[in-house]
């Protein structure tokens, strides 16, 4: 990642070029371009050989005109507040464009789960809720999992919380285990949620996923999932990402008839790295880092990290591109932006594309607070629903206002937002 990349930055621009369109006032461009809350702690932990480790925890608040504030915990070695910033930045607008009733949240905290034993790892998860137990809960701050973060780590999370605040509440937090509160269906909302979302944008344009070609960044949890139901529906990915811990780079894993998502994951580690020489026994050719954007395909989906579209490898997308599913938080730079819509592929943006986790993060979340679950049949179809109706929307202010998508996303997101913090009287 470029060193003077920052995607607070980023987020604060894409934000103030809408905020033009729109002609927001003042107040409401300060209330809206910066977090409400910020809260930054220390987490002493005990490590297994005795040592105390002191870890840099964070919650951003950034907006909860429309409800409690929502966001997932990151635990990564290159977090930084402006990350989080940006995350809960793009939070709000995401619960905004599906029009569910949350604010946007995220947290964090700086470490890396490949060299920590589960115990130092549970450690740290109690640790942070220690710190911000007085400011998260079911009716302020509901948080989720995130990059290296997943159910057992909410459950500790929960626990820690419940035992603090003496008494059971399964809505403090989403992505828990089914069975312990967690919803049917959440482990491939945010993948399934990009594909729906393909799906309605390709009808557009007259063609279906039935043929289409992908290429996607990551082999996380976002990437298996869209590729497995992109390929249900008969399209081919040809290739997939995915970060090398032994060697510290990433790697381009292509296989032109199509990628088999189940035999990928038994040979992938629990962050989704895929093992290089099981991949090549498998008939995989073995790539650069950046190889999956200039794949000759129909549609690309960026499910990695932010910034990997940039002003240096914008360029390097092929020609027969028709279509980016932006499954990662902020993949593409405005610069990138800029080259995109002169060549007139169609986006669809990260906080509409990847809404199908938040969505079904506010389904188990009102599952949680009644006390009663629904079937994983019930919870596709209601994110299907939600999903169609918020890309239809996007796509209907798009055309009728001549807007890039993102734009047309943006102006719904931060329409709702605002109107909410002038109704409570905020601004």
């Amino acid at each position: 990642m470029s060193k003077t990349f920052n995607a607070f930055q980023m987020a604060q621009q894409q934000f103030d070029q809408v905020a033009d369109l729109l002609d927001l006032d003042h107040g409401t461009r300060e209330l809206l371009r910066n977090p409400m809350r910020e809260f930054h702690f220390l987490i002493p932990v005990r490590m297994d050989d005795g040592s105390v480790q002191v870890f840099r925890g964070f919650r951003v608040q950034h907006n909860d005109a429309r409800g409690p504030s929502k966001g997932g915990i990151r635990f990564h070695p290159h977090e930084t507040v402006d990350t989080v910033r940006a995350l809960a930045t793009w939070m709000t607008w995401k619960c905004a464009v599906v029009d569910i009733p949350l604010g946007g949240g995220k947290g964090g905290v700086i470490c890396d789960p490949h060299n920590l034993s589960l115990g130092e790892q549970e450690r740290i998860a109690r640790g942070w809720v220690r710190q911000i137990s007085k400011v998260i809960g079911p009716l302020k701050d509901v948080p989720a999992p995130d990059v290296m973060t997943n159910g057992q780590h909410m459950l500790w999370m929960m626990d820690e919380y419940e035992t603090i605040h003496g008494g059971h509440f399964p809505g403090l937090i989403t992505g828990k285990p089914v069975g312990m509160g967690g919803s049917l269906g959440r482990t491939e909302a945010t993948g399934y949620g990009v594909v729906y979302t393909i799906r309605e944008a390709l009808q557009t344009m007259g063609m279906e996923i039935k043929g289409s070609l992908a290429s996607a960044q990551g082999f996380g949890n976002v990437s298996q999932y869209a590729v497995e139901l992109f390929q249900e529906l008969g399209g081919t990915v040809v290739a997939v990402s995915s970060w090398d811990q032994h060697d510290q780079v990433a790697y381009t894993f292509r296989r032109m008839s199509g990628v088999n998502v189940a035999e990928l994951r038994s040979i992938s580690d629990r962050f989704g790295g895929i093992d290089k020489e099981k991949a090549a026994a498998l008939g995989y050719e073995r790539l650069e880092a950046n190889a999956w954007i200039e794949q000759e395909v129909d549609v690309l989906i960026p499910a990695a990290l932010e910034n990997q579209i940039n002003a240096d490898t914008v360029n390097r997308i092929h020609p027969r591109v028709k279509l980016i599913a932006e499954g990662a938080n902020g993949p593409t730079t405005p610069e990138a932006d800029e080259v995109i819509k002169a060549r007139g592929i169609y986006v669809i943006p990260d906080f509409l594309a990847n809404a199908g986790g938040v969505t079904c993060s506010y389904f188990e979340q009102v599952q949680s607070n009644m006390n009663y679950y629904w079937s994983r049949e019930e919870v596709l179809t209601k994110l299907d629903d939600k999903m169609t109706a918020a890309f239809q929307a996007v796509h209907a202010l798009s055309v009728e206002k001549e807007l890039y998508q993102r734009d047309a996303a943006y102006v719904i997101s931060i329409s709702r937002v605002a109107d909410a913090s002038k109704m409570r009287g905020w601004v």
